[in-house]
């Protein structure tokens, strides 16, 4: 037998080594979540670097963003093993969302192609959510196929697709949301599900920024292209005002002098010499608005009645052939919308009075409830011979004007039996004045 003493020594041995027993063991744990973390660790490195040189690649590759969005899209879809991947976008005021891509089964849907309404995916269910879920505006979020926060059509769709997870990750800059990513899957381990997750998380962050860098580069064209368009508007204007307006100012001067200088001319004379003087300051005045419209500023515009009456009684000094006017109390049309009527009703009664060799013309404008704004030039001339219905600036500027404010222009002629330029235009609302002639 042992002595007690050595007995107690042997247990104090033996305390002693389990004791360091247990701290290895912690020690190897902690060993081992070390080791595991630094796996971890490593992988989201690569997964980040990979998202980061696919990203650089494609941006080579893919310089259009929707060609960027479907490569990278596929590729997440095929690297995660998952079911289908889906592109929301918000707009520039961040109030609305649309789903604008889509990767279901090896099939590309975009928004406004031929096979997007054949989308079974509840994507108008799915952007109601998005929109209204505050936390997914943020931060990445796990679903659940049947999570009672997706909405029930998303989940009925998921039970019959067999989705068992979806991960949504938001298109989010510091000071903005540009959208989500989501991806779907048909299985969800944890383990499966934490890589899908940081390997979306890179995508989406590198997606965020094409997207952003593409916005910024077509605004920054659009911008140039609006600068372009005011430059060659402000070129149009200096033009017309240094040749139109000077040389019609040139002329009426000279015509006013003339007339102050010849004092017992014929009465015909004096007539004709009074109606080019109002002819010249008319179209003065029309030169000097054409370079306001180029050059846009506040100016008070007469309304379309008013300048109906203007233009049809300087053409009855032009010419012999009565022309009658009707006219509705019409209201204002804004928008430039008048000044195209007017530039239309002005070329259809020049054509009229110089080359239809009619008896009368007639100009109206009227509401009909039908239609809306209705413009009638007609007179019971020649016609139109056929070869030259299309031909001439004047039918090619009338045609554009009307398309312009979203108008139909109709020419109804025939030999021997007059013309007539019907112009429709429907506004927001109408009433119904009553007619008067002029």
């Amino acid at each position: 037998m042992q002595p007690p003493a050595d007995q107690q020594a042997v247990a104090v041995a033996e305390d002693r080594i389990g004791a360091w027993d247990a701290r290895l063991d912690t020690l190897n744990v902690a060993l081992e979540q070390l080791a595991a973390d630094r796996r971890r660790a490593d992988c989201m490195s690569r997964i980040q670097t990979d998202a980061v040189q696919l990203a650089l690649d494609l941006l080579v590759r893919e310089p259009d963003i929707t060609g960027f969005f479907r490569v990278f899209i596929k590729s997440l879809v095929e690297e995660s093993e998952s079911h289908a991947c889906g592109v929301w976008l918000l707009d520039n005021d961040g109030t609305r969302s649309e789903l604008w891509m889509a990767y279901v089964q090896d099939r590309f849907y975009a928004s406004g192609s031929d096979g997007f309404n054949n989308l079974t995916l509840p994507h108008e269910s799915m952007t109601a959510h998005l929109t209204g879920y505050a936390e997914g505006w943020t931060s990445t979020v796990e679903y659940a196929g049947d999570d009672e926060r997706l909405p029930a059509a998303v989940r009925e769709f998921n039970a019959h697709t067999g989705v068992e997870s979806v991960i949504v990750a938001p298109l989010v800059l510091s000071t903005r949301n540009l959208g989500w990513v989501a991806l779907s899957s048909t299985s969800a381990s944890a383990c499966e599900t934490q890589w899908r997750r940081a390997l979306l998380d890179a995508i989406a962050r590198q997606a965020t920024l094409a997207l952003h860098q593409s916005r910024l580069a077509e605004q920054s064209s659009l911008e140039a292209r609006r600068q372009a368009v005011l430059e060659e508007r402000n070129r149009i204007a200096r033009d017309i005002h240094d040749t139109l307006t000077q040389g019609f100012a040139a002329i009426l001067m000279q015509l006013q002098a003339a007339q102050r200088s010849s004092a017992a001319l014929p009465p015909a004379v004096a007539a004709s010499i009074e109606t080019a003087i109002d002819l010249a300051r008319t179209h003065m005045i029309e030169a000097r608005r054409s370079v306001g419209a180029l050059r846009p500023q506040a100016s008070v515009e007469e309304d379309v009645a008013t300048a109906l009456q203007r233009i049809t009684d300087l053409a009855r000094r032009t010419t012999d052939v009565p022309i009658d006017l009707t006219l509705n109390e019409l209201p204002a049309f804004g928008g430039g919308v008048d000044r195209e009527i007017v530039a239309i009703a002005q070329e259809a009664l020049t054509n009229a009075v110089r080359h239809a060799r009619a008896k009368r013309i007639t100009v109206k404008a009227a509401t009909v409830r039908s239609v809306g704004f209705t413009l009638t030039v007609a007179d019971d001339g020649r016609g139109i011979a056929k070869e030259h219905r299309s031909a001439g600036f004047g039918m090619t500027s009338m045609q554009e004007r009307a398309e312009r404010i979203g108008a139909s222009l109709t020419v109804v002629t025939a030999p021997r039996s007059g013309t007539q330029v019907v112009l429709a235009w429907e506004p927001p609302s109408f009433s119904i004045p009553q007619a008067h002639a002029v």
